[in-house]
């Protein structure tokens, strides 16, 4: 008898089962108005982003959650799949999770529409950490080299524990280098998440802590209510696009 034929496994399959990228996209942007529908390379900021997740080959579904039908519409006719959400959330974690309420996945990663970029390598890291059973939130963060930056409150800084866990996200400096400069080891938080699904769907039942009020940060709600959050520590990705200066570089790079 011959030897049994075994299928060939799939190059282009996600090795994360029933994992889906979900990309929130809201038409408002204080600084960019309308930006997800910015022309970049000929097609729409959301599509070239929605590519940039498909072409990772992480995930089994990639879904555009928008609040608006003129995203929904170009990434539609793009070939994408978009849903519609409440245009009254206030932030990604919050669409993300009324897509959690409506598409059952075990794990929902959360990549902002205005990163077009986004890549394997940098997503990778974050979604290896859920091979612990017990990590229910994830995150990224990188190495911070500038003064400027460590003091920019426009740059989110975050603080772990031995095991990864983050203890604190702040706009400050921290931790504070008493002495002036920058401290031996100091984080940027890159706000790409993921999320198991019990979580999300406990997320968006949370109330806003005060330091989330204050600082302006989401992540602060998780910590408020005692869920962790474990970090991996990866090179700095491509910046996102968020002034018109940001964008301008971006189509230089496309063309």
């Amino acid at each position: 008898m011959s030897n049994p034929i075994h299928a060939m496994p799939d190059p282009f399959a996600s090795p994360y089962p029933n994992s889906l990228a979900v990309v929130p996209a809201r038409m408002a942007s204080t600084r960019l108005p309308g930006k997800m529908l910015a022309d970049l390379g000929g097609k729409p900021l959301v599509v070239r982003t929605w590519e940039a997740c498909c072409a990772t080959r992480l995930f089994e579904r990639v879904l555009v959650a928008t609040d608006h039908p003129d995203i929904l519409r170009v990434v539609e006719d793009a070939g994408g799949e978009g849903m519609m959400t409440d245009p009254r959330h206030n932030s990604g974690s919050d669409r993300l999770a009324e897509v959690a309420m409506r598409v059952e996945a075990d794990l929902y990663v959360n990549v902002q529409g205005d990163e077009p970029f986004v890549t394997r390598a940098s997503l990778q890291p974050l979604m290896a950490l859920f091979a612990d059973a017990n990590v229910r939130v994830g995150s990224l963060m990188s190495r911070l080299h500038s003064v400027e930056e460590y003091m920019n409150p426009s740059v989110v800084k975050v603080l772990c524990n031995h095991l990864g866990d983050a203890l604190y996200f702040s706009r400050a400096p921290i931790p504070l280098a008493r002495g002036g400069g920058l401290p031996a080891e100091v984080h940027r938080h890159i706000g790409v998440y993921a999320f198991r699904r019990d979580v999300l769907l406990a997320f968006n039942r949370l109330a806003p802590s005060p330091a989330e009020q204050t600082e302006m940060l989401e992540q602060l709600r998780l910590l408020h209510w005692g869920y962790s959050v474990r970090i991996a520590c990866v090179d700095p990705p491509e910046a996102g696009i968020d002034t018109p200066e940001d964008l301008i570089r971006a189509r230089l790079r496309f063309e």
